[in-house]
């Protein structure tokens, strides 16, 4: 229990040097930015990216996608609202008045672009390096907005990985012309 006591310590004394680092580069023109950027991980752009990939006839990636966000949406609902982790000092932006967002852990937005990061490494439509370039500004954008924690989004980029790799094993064992008929 000592290991666990001491590991968790380590990660809170990276998350406080994180929230400094990002407090010391805030610019105006970076906060404007980052607040441009940031929304493009939100629930509402998923909808309109799942969307896109369906009426562009992208079978595949709108698939994995659907069922990504959709283990995601559980997961990361269900993690935020057992953990309750309070967000980080100094926010850019406002996180009390959303009935949306109950807590810091995990990073939502993280989560669901490196899902896109993912699903990007295999298509034959969606350019990797790019979306995966789009992912981290994201990724970064949630710690620099004072959103969450460096350990919040890490978690999040985790997470996303994980539900598209296993959206793709799920969908891969499944007959999904069947589902879709």
């Amino acid at each position: 229990m000592a290991l666990v006591s001491e590991s968790l310590e380590y990660v809170r004394w990276i998350d406080r040097r994180a929230v400094e680092f990002v407090v010391s580069i805030r610019s105006p023109e970076l906060t404007e930015l980052m607040n441009s950027v940031t929304g493009l991980g939100s629930v509402t752009a998923g909808l309109v990216f799942v969307g896109f990939f369906y009426l562009a006839g992208w079978r595949e990636e709108f698939l994995v996608t659907l069922v990504s966000l959709s283990v995601l949406g559980v997961v990361v609902g269900s993690l935020m609202s057992t953990v309750e982790r309070p967000f980080p000092p100094q926010p850019v932006c406002l996180t009390g008045e959303s009935d949306a967002v109950t807590s810091s852990f995990p990073s939502g937005h993280s989560a669901a672009v490196a899902a896109y990061a993912t699903i990007a490494r295999s298509s034959e439509h969606l350019p990797f390096v790019i979306v995966s370039v789009l992912a981290a500004a994201i990724a970064f954008s949630r710690i620099y907005l004072g959103t969450h924690y460096l350990s919040d989004t890490l978690f999040g980029i985790g997470l996303g990985i994980a539900t598209a790799l296993f959206a793709e094993w799920l969908l891969a064992r499944t007959d999904v012309d069947v589902l879709l008929e």
